[in-house]
């Protein structure tokens, strides 16, 4: 308590700076997970796409990132553990900080789309396994967390593999693909617009909701995330009635003036993804840096803090702080090197991949963005053939996977006993 109290200063500021390297590293790495698509498939721009980050992920963070925020800040370890000596939780959190910041720092120098929720939970775990005791870790929590890693690209996979084959039927495989272009792609707009809508009211409003003592049905959020499809169909319409067919471009590419008019379905996609990203992967920088600020201010381990609106501000700038000074280089990874993408492959992977986070975001399971987006490559690819996928790729991708977890575990066990020696 001595300790907190003589040092509490100088751990809030480490706490910021870590806590901003970690956004920052989620922004080099994970956003351009999300943008990697979009840019790969040239849908968009690399700057294009920093602009759309910059609105959507920061809306997603603030609207819809509670829930996942929680479960990082306390549902990983038990906080009864550190109820004697609040200063080994504070040392734990601002090491797990660090070290995940350090490990994405690394990836992406390397360009691996590492994820960024393996690597924060890998690091709380081994600084409390290690650290403070086997018991301080809810085995239970990290073994659903870890479940949810392989389950969110199955799913992932799975619904953009049926979307992809959706639009090869609807669209693609047709005599007139243009027209029957012009016919569908609103109403993939609407799902978009629809789905995000959905979670922002169920779970990313629900705290506002409950202080304006405003209560909804499933049914009337069901009606207000239609009038937003909606509002979404009908301005990507407009955009839509803009693209004109181009018959010279025809020649080289039959579906040349299709792939410009799904490049228009990208932009929401990506707006869907950002959000989606925001409302899920804020959480690994932000959960522990809430842990940390509640816990000197306090002097106490409490069992239920607030999140302060200025720490969700924080780590919404350093994500796009990272994404505009490093993304490039993941991007590349994600966007050009599984398989080849167009926009319309772009598309079904984002809004795929959307979907799954989204979900994941509303149950508060911190699901791998990484791996979702990854997953629904892959089945876009596979949707294709299996020839269409980069093998040695993905296997170097799935490499990096099973290390990011004891490396980041590693990383934080070290600093953990360097915080404890400095200030202990």
């Amino acid at each position: 308590m001595e300790i907190l109290s003589q040092y509490g200063n100088i751990l809030l500021i480490l706490a910021c700076v870590f806590g901003f390297f970690m956004a920052w590293g989620v922004g080099a790495n994970d956003v351009a997970n999300a943008m990697g698509t979009s840019v790969g498939s040239r849908a968009l721009t690399v700057r294009q796409a920093i602009v759309i980050a910059m609105v959507f992920e920061f809306a997603g963070a603030y609207l819809a990132g509670g829930e996942v925020t929680a479960t990082i800040r306390k549902g990983i370890i038990d906080a009864q553990v550190f109820t004697d000596q609040p200063e080994l939780l504070v040392y734990g959190m601002l090491s797990a900080l660090l070290a995940a910041g350090t490990w994405l720092l690394i990836a992406s120098l390397l360009g691996w789309p590492v994820s960024t929720t393996h690597s924060i939970v890998g690091a709380i775990v081994g600084f409390s396994a290690v650290g403070i005791s086997i018991e301080a870790v809810a085995w239970g929590k990290v073994v659903s967390i870890v479940a949810s890693w392989v389950v969110s690209p199955l799913l992932a996979g799975t619904i953009s593999f049926l979307l992809f084959r959706s639009v090869q039927r609807l669209i693609l495989d047709t005599a007139d693909p243009f027209a029957n272009a012009k016919r569908y792609i609103p109403m993939y707009m609407f799902a978009a617009g629809w789905m995000v809508s959905m979670v922002t009211l169920t779970k990313g409003l629900k705290h506002l909701f409950k202080d304006l003592d405003i209560k909804l049905s499933f049914l009337q959020d069901a009606g207000i995330a239609a009038l937003v499809g909606l509002l979404v169909m009908s301005v990507g319409i407009a955009m839509l009635k803009r693209i004109k067919r181009n018959p010279a471009e025809e020649q080289s590419n039959r579906f040349a003036s299709v792939e410009r008019l799904f490049a228009i379905l990208m932009i929401f996609t990506a707006c869907a993804m950002a959000f989606a990203h925001g409302s899920n992967d804020v959480a690994n920088a932000v959960g522990p840096l809430a842990a940390v600020v509640s816990t000197v201010q306090s002097g106490a381990v409490l069992a239920k803090a607030t999140m302060p609106s200025w720490i969700l501000l924080l780590g919404g700038v350093g994500i796009i702080v990272g994404l505009a000074t490093y993304g490039f280089k993941v991007m590349a990874t994600i966007g050009k090197k599984i398989t080849e993408l167009t926009p319309s492959r772009g598309f079904a992977a984002e809004l795929a991949a959307a979907s799954t986070v989204v979900l994941a975001s509303g149950t508060g399971l911190p699901v791998s963005t990484t791996h979702t987006l990854v997953g629904a490559v892959l089945g876009v690819g596979l949707a294709r053939g299996i020839g269409a996928l980069n093998l040695r790729m993905v296997s170097t991708i799935a490499v990096s996977w099973v290390v990011t977890l004891p490396a980041g575990a590693g990383i934080a066990i070290l600093f953990f006993f360097f915080f404890k020696g400095v200030f202990g």
